[in-house]
């Protein structure tokens, strides 16, 4: 019974959704198309004014790597890694995943295809994946969006937490997948 209920919540939310905000707008008096409207043109003047922080980060994450800055990087790291019993091979996520979540979603799939969607490695990516953010990405797009020239604390707080994320995710996987 409840697997219907959620196969019927499923197979309506979206048309109740794309059909109820207009509805509800237009129940309160707004003009929709023309809100509508005003919002599209608002997102591409966004667009337009955050390419160029989006290109001068993409292009400076790709030359780091290209260039070795990768790989020696994860060399002056192996000791402390192998110290805190950290898979090496997820490192490079870490490192990657607060610039460029395309750019660690495709050491994600790197990963996925050298050790295995099942493997202690491809567990722990998938994991960290999913518990760190695009830190440096967020702060540049949603700052520039809105003209923030201070971030203060943001930065600082936001690779703490994906700093926690990492590591949670290390000894979650390692604790439940290695034994």
């Amino acid at each position: 019974m409840l697997i219907q209920i959620m196969e019927m919540i499923s197979r309506w939310a979206i048309p109740t959704i794309v059909l109820g905000i207009p509805l509800w707008g237009l129940i309160r008096g707004v003009k929709v198309y023309e809100a509508f409207v005003e919002g599209a043109r608002q997102g591409l003047l966004t667009t337009v004014r955050i390419t160029p922080y989006l290109i001068a980060m993409f292009v400076a994450i790709r030359v780091f790597r290209v260039a070795g800055g990768m790989d020696i990087l994860l060399r002056l790291v192996s000791p402390l890694t192998g110290l805190l019993a950290i898979p090496p091979e997820v490192v490079p996520m870490f490192l990657i995943r607060p610039l460029s979540g395309s750019g660690a979603l495709g050491m994600l799939g790197e990963l996925m295809n050298t050790y295995g969607p099942d493997s202690l490695i491809g567990l722990t990516a998938s994991v960290i994946q999913g518990s760190t953010e695009t830190t440096f990405y967020v702060i540049t797009v949603y700052f520039g969006a809105i003209n923030i020239a201070r971030i203060r604390h943001s930065l600082p707080i936001g690779l703490l937490a994906d700093l926690v994320g990492f590591l949670a995710a290390v000894y979650t996987c390692t604790w439940l997948f290695r034994h």
